[in-house]
C-alpha cells in the first residue's frame, strides 16, 4: 500500500491509544504517504509525530467559537474531503472500535482502494482489552505483525523549558492535573489543597495543572474557578505553581517538565503516559482495564463506591511513593 488514510475523530486519550497504530503502519509500510484525519479539539497531539506525513483537520460545528461561520466551516471540510479523494488512496482505515455507520459512509466517499475498520461483530470481540488493544486489533488486516509499539507524543522543546521555568524550587517534580469531565472522576478542593501541602512536607515541588476556561462555556467547560480556590489556599506555598497551560501543547509541554503526575483519568493522563511519566490515575465510574496508563508504571485508585471523592489523600501519597522516591 502506498496511499494510507486514518481516521480517528474522536477525544485527546482516543487519538493518543491510536499511536502505536502509526507507528506500527510506518514500520511496515516505510515508503508509503500515510495520513491522518483528526478533528480540531485532538489534533495537536500528533505535531512533530515523524509517522506521519501529513495531518488533515477539521473542525467540529460544536467546537465552533462565536463569530465562526459554520458554512465557512462545512466548506473547508468538504475542499479536505475532496483533495483526500483526489490523493486516490489505497486504504482507509476507521480506527474508532465501534461500529459507526456515518464514518464507514465517509470512508466511501473518499472512493479508496478498500477499507479497514470495525464490524458489530468484531466489536463483540474487543470486550476486556484497552482501548490500544482495541485499536491494534486492526492490524492483521492492514498486514502488521509482532509486539504494539509503545505510545507517541511529542513535546515541544521550548514549551517544556518554560514549565520548568516556572516550577518552584523543589526535589520531586509532581504535576497535580484536577480536570475531568465525568462527575465521578472528580476529586474536591479540599482534597487537593491537603495533597500539595502533603507534597510540600515531602520536600516535593507540585505543578497544578488544569483546563482553561469558565465551568458554564458551552463548548469547552474548564475549571479556572475550582483551580484558582485551589490556588487561593495555598497562597504563600513556596513549592507551589498554578500552572495556566492553555492550548494542548502547553499541556504537554508541562506534563514533560514533571517527574510525575496525579491526575483523574481523562486526556491527560494518556499524554502523561505517552511522555513516559509515572502516574497515579484516579477512576470513578469508567474502567481501568479499558482506559488506564498504558505502558508505564502506575498506580490505579478505584473506590468501591466508584465514586474519586472518596480517596483520601493518604491513599494518593502512599500510590505515588510506591512509584518514585519522595
Amino acid at each position: 500500500m502506498n496511499r494510507i488514510l486514518v481516521v480517528r475523530r474522536d477525544n485527546i486519550g482516543d487519538l493518543v491509544c491510536t499511536t502505536p497504530l502509526f507507528s506500527a503502519l510506518r514500520r511496515r509500510y516505510p515508503g508509503a504517504w500515510i495520513g491522518a484525519l483528526v478533528n480540531s479539539y485532538n489534533a495537536a497531539v500528533l505535531d512533530g509525530n515523524s509517522d506521519l506525513d501529513s495531518v488533515v483537520v477539521y473542525t467540529k460545528l460544536k467546537h465552533l467559537d462565536p463569530g465562526q461561520s459554520a458554512l465557512r466551516t462545512l466548506a473547508h471540510r468538504i475542499r479536505s474531503l475532496w483533495e483526500l479523494r483526489r490523493r486516490r488512496l489505497d486504504c482507509v482505515v476507521l480506527a474508532t472500535p465501534l461500529f459507526v455507520p456515518r464514518a464507514w459512509t465517509l470512508a466511501r466517499a473518499l472512493a479508496p482502494g478498500r477499507i479497514v475498520g470495525f464490524t458489530e461483530e468484531s466489536v463483540r470481540a474487543l470486550a476486556g482489552l484497552h482501548e490500544v488493544e482495541r485499536v491494534f486489533a486492526l492490524a492483521p488486516q492492514l498486514g502488521i505483525g509482532g509486539p504494539i509499539p509503545p505510545l507517541k507524543v511529542m513535546a515541544e522543546e521550548a514549551l517544556v523549558n518554560r514549565a520548568r521555568a516556572a516550577f518552584p524550587a523543589g526535589g520531586l517534580k509532581v504535576a497535580v492535573q484536577i480536570s475531568t469531565r465525568r462527575p465521578a472522576q472528580q476529586w474536591p478542593v479540599e482534597r487537593f489543597v491537603e495533597l500539595v501541602r502533603r507534597l510540600d512536607a515531602l520536600g516535593a515541588a507540585a505543578m497544578l495543572l488544569w483546563s482553561p476556561g469558565p465551568s458554564d462555556h458551552p463548548r469547552h467547560p474548564g475549571d479556572d474557578e475550582k483551580a484558582a480556590a485551589i490556588a487561593q489556599r495555598l497562597a504563600g506555598t513556596k513549592s507551589f505553581v498554578a500552572y495556566r497551560a492553555g492550548p494542548l501543547p502547553e499541556l504537554i509541554g508541562a506534563l514533560a517538565a514533571c517527574d510525575a503526575v496525579i491526575t483523574s483519568d481523562g486526556g491527560a493522563m494518556h499524554l502523561a503516559a505517552a511522555l513516559q511519566r509515572p502516574i497515579v490515575c484516579f477512576f470513578g465510574d469508567m474502567a481501568p482495564e479499558h482506559w488506564g496508563p498504558w505502558g508505564v508504571p502506575h498506580r490505579v485508585l478505584r473506590p468501591e463506591s466508584r465514586k474519586a471523592a472518596d480517596l483520601t489523600v493518604d491513599q494518593a501519597i502512599a500510590a505515588l511513593r510506591e512509584l518514585v522516591k519522595v
